[in-house]
């Protein structure tokens, strides 16, 4: 009896993932900064670049899903809350809806992160098992550490959104949460390697 072997999970290269989970950002910022100069009025551009968020955020995840036949968690959960929050921006033609979806998404990833810590659950584990190798406690300070900066994310949407111009918070969402979020990940290299899972060495054991 033949014993089918099972495919190996294929990933998406570094660039073309960076591509999909950025590309619909960018087409958010160049959609509120340019619809202007093609007639919208300035209280609409806010609309306009909703609507091709969601545009670019679905087309993203089915260009991700036909290379991979899978979907990852967290770009799949925003893309949803985006779809969603967006479809009611434009429904009710009400810019807080896509203004607080970060603090939506941040919140909830936060939420799912220390709620699993509590229940005696890593979950971070779960989704960067494959980027990762790391003991048990690597596991749950560095779910910690996550969970307690989605929420950060989240309260510096809400004073951002809150207290600044459309234009600014559109800025801030492109070229702030990003850069601060690449800076919050690689200062947590001490603890990835710190805390990586040593491999044993071939022919340690039983020689």
């Amino acid at each position: 009896m033949q014993i089918e072997s099972v495919p190996p999970r294929r990933h998406l290269p570094p660039l073309v993932k960076l591509a999909l989970e950025l590309g619909p950002l960018v087409i958010f910022f160049l959609g509120n900064a340019y619809s202007e100069r093609l007639g919208v009025a300035p209280d609409q551009k806010l609309f306009v670049a909703t609507g091709v968020f969601i545009a670019a955020t679905v087309v993203a995840l089915a260009v991700h899903f036909a290379l991979v036949r899978r979907l990852p968690i967290m770009p799949l959960v925003s893309g949803v809350v985006v779809v969603v929050f967006g479809g009611l921006t434009l429904a009710l033609q009400d810019k807080t809806f896509i203004m607080v979806k970060p603090t939506i998404v941040n919140a909830l990833f936060g939420t799912v992160l220390l709620g699993g810590l509590a229940f005696g659950r890593s979950l971070l584990s779960v989704v960067l098992d494959s980027m990762f190798s790391l003991t048990e406690e690597g596991w749950r300070k560095l779910t910690f550490r996550w969970g307690l900066f989605f929420f950060i994310l989240a309260a510096l949407n809400e004073i951002v959104w809150r207290t600044q111009t459309e234009d600014f918070w559109v800025n801030f969402k492109v070229f702030g949460i990003m850069p601060i979020t690449v800076l919050f990940a690689l200062a947590q290299t001490p603890l990835l390697t710190r805390h990586e899972r040593k491999e044993p060495k071939p022919g340690a054991q039983g020689s």
